[in-house]
């Protein structure tokens, strides 16, 4: 009989544990859909509209690891880690015949982590990412923002932006090979890594409920040190706009 009522008493232990287990390991991230101008590839003086796509992440907890509050809820001040990610369009010769001889660079994500700094009015950051597909090399940012809550539904960003980027990043979307001199119009040029452009972004958030939210946002960057220097911007433009608007949704993952 004690045999059983040990027996019964483990196993009804380990089926209330199991809920409170999985409620431990929980993930809160937004994903952003929608549309973008931007310019038809770097260093350009045309505009293409594309798709926008964003992730940003809220929360984390992972057995000792519980880091982060919510997307929608307004950030813990201090420092913390965040994902970084950014898409970015194909180069085709076909949409620009400008670039004749310099060859096609597909379309590239980017992945990688940052660590901000919050203050309930204002932030800093820096972030790196690795590239994956149409380049592989390495690029990032540093930046800040003042922060504006006119009400409980709308947060405005605005601050500077200092991007960079490593030589191969560089090379891939500023450099001219000698095949590819001799293939086009573009005398050679070795692009270096380094701070490719500076600026500043504009951003604004619009809660429509705890999930969705409209977002939309408006960058300037001026190109500098190898990308302003390439023969691929001067027959483009050093002032780099952006603008987007899409639609995030929460997700809560629980596993």
């Amino acid at each position: 009989m004690r045999a059983s009522t040990l027996a019964f008493g483990l196993a009804a232990a380990t089926l209330t544990a199991m809920p409170a287990t999985a409620q431990e390991r929980s993930f809160n991230f937004a994903l952003r859909g929608g549309v973008s101008a931007a310019p038809s590839y770097p260093g350009a003086d045309d505009f293409t509209i594309g798709p926008d796509i964003g992730f940003t992440f809220g929360a984390l907890t992972w057995g000792p690891v519980n880091t982060g509050n919510g997307v929608r809820a307004i950030p813990d001040n201090g420092f913390a880690l965040r994902g970084a990610f950014k898409y970015v369009g194909s180069r085709d010769v076909a949409d620009n015949p400008e670039l004749a001889g310099l060859g096609d660079i597909d379309a590239a994500v980017e992945l990688g982590l940052g660590l901000i700094y919050r203050e309930t009015n204002w932030q800093v950051f820096g972030e790196v990412r690795h590239g994956f597909g149409g380049h592989h090399g390495v690029t990032g940012a540093l930046g800040g923002d003042l922060i504006f809550r006119p009400n409980e539904r709308l947060t405005i960003m605005a601050g500077p932006r200092v991007n960079f980027g490593n030589t191969e990043y560089a090379q891939t979307y500023f450099g001219v090979t000698p095949a590819q001199s001799g293939a086009s119009a573009f005398a050679p040029f070795a692009a270096e890594g380094g701070v490719l452009g500076a600026g500043v972004t504009v951003e604004a958030i619009y809660a429509l409920d705890d999930r969705w939210a409209l977002e939309g946002a408006l960058a300037y960057e001026r190109l500098q040190n190898s990308a302003a220097d390439s023969p691929i911007t001067a027959a483009g433009s050093d002032d780099q706009w952006t603008l987007r608007f899409g639609v995030s949704r929460v997700f809560d993952w629980r596993f």
